[in-house]
């Protein structure tokens, strides 16, 4: 038997963000894990289907905001070198914030939620890399400041960590997101 959610039974709405009418908040979509110490298992499927997401979000006019974590020069999260830059298929466009961070929550100690509030828009879209980490923090710090994310399973990715694999840990990080803070749909083609 399936428990309820703590969103069902508070009486939360489940409709997924739509894309006009949200911000779409991309998270640590960086060169550092599609190779390397830092390489995600499944990080190019949820590649291709952020791109796609970002294409149609652009297309209808959503508010498209980029986050970048910085770990400091020679690290694998180096802004400033090659590997820590936001990855081709992802590059910002001009009128496209691009937010640094140096937290797995993209609103702590950032201008995220001024960004987001200035958009106007009470739902976020949340996508990006490493599910488990930076989209967990990231969505449960929105719902807390009274946005209300939606995370596209398709366009998260993680990486295995001890005795657990990485299909294990992405599959937690979002049950753990839809349980208490968010809508999840399985895939990013599901929000119009």
């Amino acid at each position: 038997m399936t428990s309820k959610t703590l969103r069902e039974l508070g009486g939360a709405d489940d409709t997924p963000a739509a894309l006009a009418s949200s911000t779409l908040v991309l998270v640590d979509y960086q060169n550092t894990y599609t190779r390397g110490v830092m390489e995600l298992d499944g990080w190019q499927p949820a590649l291709e289907a952020a791109a796609d997401l970002l294409a149609r979000a652009r297309a209808a006019g959503a508010t498209v905001i980029h986050v970048q974590h910085d770990g400091g020069a020679g690290s694998p999260y180096d802004i400033g070198a090659e590997i820590g830059r936001i990855h081709p298929s992802m590059a910002p466009v001009e009128g496209e914030s691009v937010v640094v961070k140096r937290a797995p929550d993209a609103f702590h100690g950032t201008e995220l939620g001024e960004l987001v509030d200035g958009a106007g828009h009470e739902t976020v879209i949340v996508a990006g890399f490493m599910t488990h980490m930076c989209i967990a923090y990231t969505s449960a710090s929105a719902a807390l400041r009274g946005n209300r994310p939606t995370v596209p399973a398709d366009a998260c990715a993680t990486r295995s960590i001890v005795d657990v694999s990485a299909d294990e840990l992405h599959r937690s990080a979002l049950a753990a997101i839809a349980d208490a803070y968010g809508v999840v749909v399985a895939s990013a083609k599901e929000l119009a």
